[in-house]
């Protein structure tokens, strides 16, 4: 599949990166000992994006797709148990249109931002997912979320999003902290003896390249211990000086070079890392003030991706009828622990090759069922609920704002449902996090008019629906009474440390059915393996 996936990107513009002779080109990442990983620079997904995008904008001038840019869906329409069309809001206007469909597909994306910071765009969120899943959408595994490793730490309160920080730098980087305690001096001025290159030592099969999960809670490990650098104590190191003196050495043996100096090796090897590496070093540059080249970056592991989501089948279809969901705002393929390099072909894998092959099955059936007029009542209905939530959230007039919020929410979840959990976190979490809800829907004040631009309002509606999705995560979390992948409780663990499966009473997709306030039904699908047995993970 992934030929398949490269070979429609390239024929749509993305450069992959290649050999000299032409061939694709691959590296290292996370996870996996050999360099098997296809790449654009250090902006693989970004390029992906940009030629989807094109390919899209292509057919929108072509006639055969229409573009309804700011707007969001903001629930199902469904007819006799089928889901048929959709509530949307226009963003610019405020006005809700209906829209019918034979089929819906979402294609919306993950829910990170239910921590407030995460890596995603500010505008990803888990509304349309949501309302998929109050109209009866099973959600599946909702606590799995993957925590990367190399992101710019957080440097205040003012903050609204954070920065990724491309896996691949890890290919060449190392991670350390000091082997003092809170220790104080800059990194340049602690010498090699007194650093710790605790990943190298944990993990000498793997070193730097363990996957995700693992040098995530490593660094959260090393900085709980008071081992952490910058002036927030919630840093590692990512040093580059030891790849340029390679690349140096490296550079100057195919020149035929002796004798050459330090400062020589040193400015080749500076060439040579910003051929590889130049756009991410400019990138954390603009951000922090610091130059990489000449001192370690700071990194700390920030929410990236959720692999939970609505369940689909095969055919990528929930358990509504007449109603899909693709890439990351599915629960599938990823299982509890997404490797990296892998989401986005897994979006542009479920557009390209899967949904075109199978929504025919289910149109198949409606090939006599003629388009239903948005007068329906069923439509009506829905624009009623909508525009009903949406005056109710205007009627409040509180005292607090969204951000306020969505800024406590994403504490809790983070702090109690985040890198690593526990049964009394994620207890005191569930409260907190129904406690939020009715004083939400109590005391938020949101700002302007319903009929206007106004980005408060399309806030509030979507923290609303995060508020209910963090109980959920929390719920699903403390059902897992194991580790697992992207899900680490703390009191299933090995003496070393790591992850402590419980394939016995947990082998099994944890799907929940929506039944109320507060109130969700576990549906368990038993994972059977034939082929490959599941093993204990070792990166030793």
């Amino acid at each position: 599949m992934s030929v398949n996936i490269i070979d429609q990107c390239v024929a749509q513009g993305v450069p992959f990166a290649r050999e000299y002779g032409g061939l694709l080109s691959n590296r290292s990442f996370g996870g996996t000992q050999v360099q098997r990983t296809f790449y654009a620079a250090g902006q693989t997904g970004q390029q992906l994006l940009i030629g989807a995008y094109q390919a899209l904008e292509r057919q929108v001038a072509l006639g055969n797709v229409k573009m309804y840019s700011r707007h969001e869906m903001l629930e199902v329409v469904k007819i006799d148990g089928k889901a048929r069309g959709i509530i949307a809001r226009d963003l610019v206007s405020g006005n809700l249109e209906k829209h019918f469909g034979h089929a819906v597909l979402l294609c919306t994306g993950g829910y990170g931002n239910v921590f407030y910071l995460s890596t995603n765009a500010m505008g990803s969120n888990v509304t349309a997912a949501w309302k998929a899943h109050r109209q009866g959408a099973l959600f599946s595994n909702p606590c799995f979320t993957q925590i990367h490793p190399t992101c710019i730490p957080v440097s205040g309160d003012h903050q609204s999003k954070l920065t990724l920080m491309s896996e691949s730098l890890r290919n060449d980087g190392r991670i350390w902290v000091p082997k003092n305690l809170n220790e104080t001096r800059k990194a340049v001025d602690i010498p090699e003896e007194e650093r710790d290159y605790y990943l190298e030592r944990r993990y000498p099969a793997f070193g730097n390249l363990v996957p995700r999960d693992v040098a995530s809670r490593a660094a959260k490990e090393r900085c709980d211990a008071g081992y952490g650098v910058g002036t927030s104590k919630q840093a590692v190191y990512l040093d580059y000086a030891a790849a340029i003196l390679r690349y140096g050495k490296i550079e100057a043996g195919k020149q035929g070079l002796e004798n050459v100096s330090q400062e020589a090796i040193i400015a080749m090897g500076k060439e040579v890392v910003k051929e590889k590496y130049g756009n991410l070093f400019d990138m954390y540059a603009k951000i922090t003030g610091e130059d990489p080249y000449e001192v370690p970056m700071r990194i700390y592991p920030a929410v990236h991706y959720t692999m939970g989501g609505l369940w689909v089948d095969y055919e990528l279809q929930t358990t509504v009828p007449g109603l899909y969901a693709l890439g990351e705002a599915n629960f599938s393929d990823h299982g509890a622990n997404r490797l990296g390099a892998s989401a986005l072909m897994q979006g542009l894998a479920d557009g390209y090759f899967v949904i075109p092959y199978t929504i025919g099955n289910y149109l198949a059936d409606e090939i006599y069922s003629k388009g239903v007029d948005t007068n329906h009542p069923a439509f009506e209905e829905a624009e009623k609920a909508v525009r009903e939530r949406i005056e109710k959230l205007m009627s409040i007039k509180g005292t607090q704002t969204v951000e306020s919020f969505h800024k406590r929410l994403g504490k809790i979840i983070w702090d109690k449902c985040g890198m690593a959990r526990n049964s009394e976190g994620l207890k005191q979490a569930i409260a907190e996090v129904q406690a939020l809800k009715k004083e939400f829907w109590s005391d938020v004040r949101i700002p302007g008019e319903i009929n206007e631009m106004n980005p408060e309002l399309d806030k509030a509606n979507r923290v609303a629906d995060f508020i209910e999705l963090g109980e959920l995560m929390c719920i699903d979390a403390l059902n897992r009474n194991e580790s697992c992948g992207g899900h680490f409780r703390e009191e299933y663990q090995t003496e070393d440390g790591e992850a402590l499966r419980d394939d016995e009473n947990f082998m099994y997709v944890a799907s929940w059915e929506f039944k109320g306030e507060h109130n969700w039904e576990l549906h368990k699908e038993e994972l059977k393996y034939e082929v490959i047995k599941p093993s204990q993970r070792n990166y030793k």
